[in-house]
């Protein structure tokens, strides 16, 4: 299993430094030794593409990705244009991970129909792999596109394609045609019987090989008694399931009721066992997202970096399987 680290919106940095301060967090984290590095397209806050290609001209060996980016906002060839243009920025470590977000960002922010998002996300995804097979005139008619434009950008790199899939379709289309799944708010219980399952089967039946889940999953260093605070705080800072039927639905399916519970919290020993138990039930990636505890920001700072060391020298022994 691959250990990656996951960042958000970081609200304690000034707007000013927010950018350059996310560049030398992605810095740190391959010093660190961490195989990945993903950032999700939060509502308001920096472009995630954007960040990810500057990231990639920042650094030399850390994957990077998109965990997600939600494919209303950006028709199928323009996304096309930019990753590919940002794979060519990260000298093809960069992972394209996409969705269909949720209905109030889609509809309820944006004004955008969200209307049959796996239907959609088939159209899109077909759009996508004609763009990245290589330069030339691509032709596509579906029920949600008709493209006829050439794609002139690179013949040097492909893109690897992920999907935030939380419901059968979803897993079906994400093992069918893409290289596997990324996940929010799904604790083990959830990723071994329901995610896994899923996704293996649809991704045999098409013949594809090597499907990667890729959890998000928060964690962060503490003391026994403060194990409970912690969650409570992470289903705080980080969105309540109930923001998101798509979410509620996934839970469902394993034993967590919200973001917290399935947060990897205590001390060294009872983080490492409840990384561990995300591996056996099948991750083959881990998005770590660390959650800062304290009063002022000295204090959060130090718990951050605290839990950050300890997962970040958990990366080799998980990479070599031990």
């Amino acid at each position: 299993m691959r250990v990656g680290l996951m960042v958000g919106s970081d609200k304690e940095r000034p707007r000013a430094e927010r950018l350059n301060g996310l560049i030398d967090d992605g810095k740190v984290a391959e010093e660190q030794g961490f195989a990945s590095f993903w950032m999700p397209q939060v509502p308001g806050y920096l472009d995630a593409m954007t960040a990810v290609a500057l990231l990639g001209a920042a650094t030399d060996r850390i994957e990077i990705g998109t965990a997600v980016v939600p494919i209303q906002t950006r028709h199928p060839l323009i996304m096309a244009q930019q990753a590919l243009t940002t794979q060519i920025a990260c000298g093809s470590r960069f992972t394209l991970g996409i969705g269909p977000s949720h209905h109030w960002i889609i509809s309820d922010q944006l004004g955008l129909p969200y209307d049959r998002p796996a239907r959609l996300l088939r159209d899109y995804l077909e759009v996508l792999d004609a763009a990245f097979g290589g330069p030339g005139a691509i032709a596509v008619d579906n029920d949600n596109y008709r493209v006829h434009s050439p794609v002139d950008v690179t013949d040097a790199f492909t893109v690897p394609v992920l999907v935030a899939a939380l419901g059968p379709t979803m897993l079906r289309i994400a093992g069918e045609r893409t290289g596997g799944t990324i996940l929010w708010m799904a604790d083990e219980r959830a990723i071994g019987d329901y995610v896994v399952p899923r996704i293996t089967a649809s991704a045999k039946e098409a013949g594809r090989e090597g499907v990667r889940i890729v959890a998000g999953v928060p964690v962060a260093l503490c003391a026994d008694r403060e194990v409970d605070d912690a969650r409570a705080y992470a289903s705080e800072v980080l969105g309540h399931a109930d923001f998101s039927p798509n979410y509620v639905r996934l839970l469902e399916h394993g034993d967590a009721e919200d973001v917290g519970d399935t947060m990897a919290a205590g001390d060294e020993a009872t983080v490492d066992a409840r990384l561990r138990r995300y591996r056996d039930a099948g991750v083959t990636d881990l998005a770590l997202r660390v959650v800062p505890l304290g009063q002022d920001a000295a204090q959060r700072q130090a718990s951050r970096r605290r839990t950050q060391e300890f997962v970040a020298s958990l990366a080799s022994e998980f990479a070599a399987g031990t």
